[in-house]
């Protein structure tokens, strides 16, 4: 009895002494980022321009970073809320704690050099190296050309300044360790994709916009990349589950649509006549800003539809809404 309980504490003493190793090489070898770079963007009215149909049309940075009002279909923004943060990403809807979007206007960024800027938008990490939990999709916008990069800090720096405190954050054991993990060297992108090949530059601005993060599966937070943009991934809404839907070209997804019928699906929300209807407790609402990406110019919604149509086709039939009882 005395030896099995020795056993006991030795092993006991071993795994503690292990896990103790593990949160010091955490904490001295992670966030594995660069420095943030020596930086500064010339804001040209082109820049700007062009940061602000990415902002609000493809990367839809505005989405989070702006108050939506989740009483109306598909939450359209709020007025007055541009890039003010303050959005809530909580437990009840899948995330492992509590975590809100940030100000990123110049009332919250005027002490930061465009270099911490861009660190943050493309290795996930703030000014002082504090990792970023992944529902700011840091690991899509690295895989962004440089100038699209310098685009959007020229046009958040163009932003009305905004008061809004942010409360921090709190994250669930054991995410709290594992999300120094998380963020990434920066993935240098030699070029654009030239729009005439369709299919590259769909895949381009499908990675711009995130869509694998929503129409991707995941097992214990992971994407699972054999899977990808076959939807099923399941979003906790207040009037029941939101399930995304299947982006591949299998007859469960898109094999059946037609170019002019995708697009239409997103220019819908454009017609001067459309008003975003008022729900019920009960009723279908989306996560996807419908309002935001139908300002998408058609010759990047091609592309994106040539890109998903290229693509392994994946049977997954979802029932897009389950509402609550």
């Amino acid at each position: 009895m005395k030896t099995l309980k020795k056993t006991g504490l030795y092993v006991l003493g071993i795994f503690s002494l292990l896990l103790i190793l593990a949160i010091i090489v955490l904490f001295t070898l992670f966030p594995k980022v660069d420095t943030a770079p020596e930086l500064t963007v010339e804001r040209t009215p082109e820049r700007i321009e062009r940061g602000r149909y990415i902002a609000n049309a493809v990367a839809v940075c505005m989405d989070c970073h702006s108050q939506r009002d989740w009483s109306s279909y598909s939450g359209p923004m709020v007025p007055g809320t541009l890039g003010m943060g303050g959005e809530r990403f909580s437990r009840e809807m899948g995330f492992p704690g509590v975590f809100y979007s940030k100000n990123i206007t110049p009332a919250a960024l005027s002490g930061w050099t465009d270099g911490e800027i861009y660190r943050t938008i493309t290795s996930g990490v703030d000014r002082e190296g504090k990792a970023l939990f992944p529902v700011m999709p840091f690991h899509s916008y690295n895989q962004l050309h440089d100038e699209d990069i310098f685009s959007i800090i020229a046009y958040i720096r163009s932003l009305d300044p905004i008061e809004n405190e942010i409360p921090e954050r709190t994250v669930d054991f054991p995410v709290n360790l594992l999300v120094r993990t998380f963020p990434n060297k920066r993935n240098q992108v030699d070029q654009i994709p030239d729009k005439a090949d369709k299919v590259a530059y769909g895949r381009y601005v499908t990675t711009m916009a995130g869509c694998i993060d929503c129409h991707t599966p995941v097992k214990k937070g992971n994407i699972i990349l054999e899977e990808i943009f076959s939807g099923g991934r399941a979003f906790e809404m207040p009037g029941g589950t939101l399930v995304s839907s299947n982006l591949t070209p299998h007859n469960t997804g898109i094999a059946n649509w037609t170019e002019a019928q995708f697009i239409s699906t997103f220019k819908q929300y454009q017609d001067s006549t459309y008003v975003s209807p008022k729900l019920g407790a009960t009723d279908m609402n989306t996560l996807m800003p419908w309002m935001m990406y139908s300002t998408m110019k058609e010759e990047d919604l091609r592309a994106i539809f040539a890109y998903l149509k290229s693509l392994p086709p994946i049977e997954r039939t979802v029932q897009k809404f389950v509402p609550k009882n």
